[in-house]
């Protein structure tokens, strides 16, 4: 069909990760680590010394790989990028934020939540329900 997007076959897609390293390790270990033949990861472990270009790169890098189908970013280091995580607008890879061991999930800031509520309060208008 025209228009869709390509949705990667279970042999190839693949879940990035852009979070702190307690959240990468739990995952890594829950096997969704993967390294490809030029070495690079689809992973990036971010801490204190971490640049916000360098998030900004791996968020760039990892939405624009044709092998990932979801992008798993703990919600304040999507704040660091804040800018970039909500103008992304593509189903494939869909952006999924998570909470940390140190920083709690806060709905107010979730992008995809936001875009949920105002399409149900926009459909509930329309419709005439309330």
């Amino acid at each position: 069909m025209a228009g869709r997007a390509h949705i990667p076959t279970k042999s190839s897609a693949l879940i990035a990760m852009i979070a702190d390293e307690d959240t990468v390790t739990g995952f890594l270990l829950a096997g969704v680590g993967n390294v490809d033949l030029r070495r690079k990861t689809n992973y990036l472990i971010v801490d204190s010394k971490t640049t916000v270009k360098a998030i900004e790169d791996a968020f760039k890098e990892f939405t624009t790989k044709e092998d990932i189908a979801v992008v798993l970013i703990s919600q304040y280091v999507a704040n660091m990028i804040r800018f970039l995580v909500d103008s992304y607008n593509k189903p494939v890879p869909a952006i999924l934020e998570i909470p940390s061991k140190d920083h709690p999930y806060d709905p107010a800031h979730d992008s995809v939540l936001s875009r949920v509520k105002y399409l149900f309060s926009t459909e509930s208008v329309a419709s005439g329900r309330r």
